[in-house]
C-alpha cells in the first residue's frame, strides 16, 4: 500500500509539472532521457484521471485473487516455476470469476494515443490479460512512455497485462520515428552470423522493455520459400530451414534473456503462400512429411529450446485439417503442436479480424472454435464491438458446455505461470534514455 501511495504521489506530481509547464516541447523528445514530465496534454490528463480511479480501488482493497506479486524484475530466471509458485497460481484460478477468466484470455488493441473508454473498459470490466499496441496508438518516445504508465496504473489492481507489440527489425516496427531502425531478419540471414542474430533479439528486447513493452510478437520463424510470397519477404531470416531455425532460435533467446517474452510466428509456416491472410486465406498443399521436413523444423527448434509462446496462422492446411484454419484447427493445435511436437506453452492467435477470418467466420464462431481446438490466448486488434461481441460468446460457450471450465482453466494457468514467470507488474517506468538505445542500434549496424 505504502508503494502505492508514493507511486500515486510521484505521477500525480509529474503529470502537474508536466501540465503547468505547458509541455509538448517536441525538442524534449530528442533529448537523452525521456522523462514522466515530458508526457503531452492528453497522456498525462489521463494518468490522473486513473490514478483517481486507483484511489478508489485502494479504498475499497482489490479483489481476493487476482493479483501477482510484484517483483523487483521484470528478468525471467529461466527455470521451471516451484511448486509453491504452481500451487498459488492453481489457488489463484480457483478464486477467480468466469469473468475473469475468460478475460484473462484476449488481449486486444484500441484507437489512439491515449486510453479511451472502450480500453479502460476492457480493462476493468472485462479483465482482459493484455493489450496490443500500433503505429496509430504511438507518437514520439514521451508519449509512449506515458501510455504505457497510463494503462498500468488503469490495471493496478489487478493481474498485470501483457503489454505487447509487433517489433521485429526491418519494416514492422512500431516505435516512435526518434528510435532508429534495427535491420531486417533477412539481412541478418544474409550476414549469416549467430552473434548478430542473437543480438538482434537482445536489442528488440531492450528497445521495447525501455517503453514497458514486456512480449514481442517475434521473431519470425517462416521459411521464404515462395519469392511471390509478400507478406513475409525479408521477415524471414531465409529460405533454408536450418538458416531459419539457427538464427531465430538465437534471435529467440536474445529477447527472451532480457526480459521479454518472446512470441515465435507464424506456426505451421506461413512462408511458402501467395495469399496475404491479412487479406483472404492461404492454403499450403503440402502433408505432414514435408511440413516435418521444412516448414516445421524451425518451430520444432523453437519448442526444443523452450520456447514461451506461439502465435498461430490463419492458413488452411488442406493435408492435415481441410475444413478449419490452423488457428480454429484442433488436428493442428492440440494434435500437432502439442502432442506431436510436444509444446505446453502459450498458444496465441494472429488478429482475429484479419481478412483470413472475417470474410469467412463470424467474429463469435471463431474465437469460441480458437479455444475449443486449443488456443491460449485470443488477439484482437480492432474493434471494441468485436473484442464485446468475442467475450461474451466466449461465456456464453461456457455456460452452454461448448466450451468446459477445464479447458478454460487449463489457458487461464498457462497464461498466469507466464506472467509469474517475467516477473509482470504494474510497476510505471521514470524514463526512457533514447541517445542508449539509438547508439546500440548503430553498433549492431556497423557490425554487420
Amino acid at each position: 500500500m505504502k508503494r502505492v501511495i508514493q507511486l500515486i504521489i510521484v505521477m500525480i506530481t509529474a503529470a502537474l509539472l508536466f501540465m503547468s509547464c505547458g509541455c509538448g516541447n517536441k525538442n524534449n523528445d530528442l533529448a537523452g532521457h525521456v522523462g514522466a514530465d515530458d508526457i503531452d496534454n492528453a497522456a498525462g490528463k489521463d494518468v490522473i484521471d486513473s490514478i483517481e480511479g486507483t484511489k478508489s480501488k485502494e479504498a475499497a482493497k482489490p479483489q481476493t485473487g487476482t493479483e501477482l506479486t510484484d517483483g523487483e524484475s521484470n528478468e525471467p530466471d529461466g527455470s521451471e516455476a516451484e511448486a509453491s509458485e504452481k500451487e498459488s497460481v492453481f489457488e489463484m484460478v480457483e478464486r477467480m470469476t468466469l469473468d475473469e477468466k475468460i478475460g484473462q484470455m484476449f488481449i486486444v488493441g484500441f484507437e489512439g494515443p491515449q486510453p479511451d473508454d472502450a480500453l479502460k473498459s476492457m480493462i476493468v470490466d472485462n479483465h482482459v490479460g493484455g493489450v496490443i499496441l500500433f503505429q496509430r496508438n504511438i507518437k514520439n518516445p514521451s508519449q509512449l512512455l506515458g501510455l504505457i504508465n497510463a494503462i498500468k496504473v488503469i490495471n493496478s489492481n489487478h493481474i498485470p497485462l501483457f503489454i505487447s507489440v509487433d517489433e521485429e527489425g526491418g519494416k514492422v516496427s512500431r516505435m516512435p520515428p526518434q528510435i532508429k531502425d534495427i535491420p531486417s531478419s533477412m539481412s541478418i540471414g544474409e550476414a549469416g552470423s549467430v552473434d548478430l542474430s542473437y543480438r538482434l533479439g537482445a536489442l528488440l528486447a531492450h528497445k521495447i522493455k525501455a517503453f514497458g513493452f514486456n512480449m514481442d510478437f517475434a521473431p519470425v520463424l517462416d521459411i521464404w520459400s515462395n519469392p511471390k510470397n509478400t507478406v513475409i519477404g525479408d521477415r524471414s531470416f531465409g529460405s533454408e530451414p536450418e538458416i531459419v531455425s539457427s538464427l531465430g532460435i538465437e534471435a529467440m533467446k536474445g529477447i527472451r534473456n532480457n526480459g521479454v517474452i518472446s512470441v515465435v510466428k507464424h506456426f505451421p509456416g506461413h512462408g511458402d503462400t501467395i495469399v496475404d491472410s491479412h487479406i483472404g486465406l492461404p492454403r499450403v498443399e503440402y502433408g505432414l512429411e514435408r511440413l516435418k521436413s521444412f516448414e516445421l523444423v524451425p518451430f520444432q527448434e523453437a519448442i526444443d529450446n523452450q520456447t514461451d509462446a506461439v502465435m498461430i496462422a490463419h492458413i488452411l492446411m488442406t493435408k492435415i485439417d481441410p475444413e478449419n484454419p490452423a488457428t480454429l484447427s484442433k488436428a493442428i493445435i492440440t494434435d500437432l503442436l502439442r502432442e506431436d511436437m510436444g509444446f505446453d506453452g502459450l498458444v496465441v492467435t494472429d488478429d482475429m479480424t484479419m481478412g483470413a477470418i472475417t470474410k469467412n467466420y463470424n467474429i463469435e464462431d471463431a474465437v469460441v472454435g480458437s479455444i475449443v481446438a486449443g488456443s491460449d490466448i485470443i488477439l484482437i486488434c480492432h474493434g471494441y464491438d468485436k473484442q464485446q461481441s468475442a467475450i461474451s460468446a466466449v461465456k456464453a460457450a461456457v455456460k452452454d458446455g461448448i466450451i468446459t471450465q477445464d479447458r478454460i482453466e487449463e489457458s487461464v494457468k498457462r497464461i498466469l505461470e507466464l506472467k509469474q514467470k517475467y516477473q509482470l507488474t504494474n510497476l510505471t517506468r521514470e524514463y526512457v534514455n533514447v541517445d542508449e538505445i539509438n547508439r546500440k542500434i548503430d553498433e549492431l549496424k556497423d557490425d554487420m
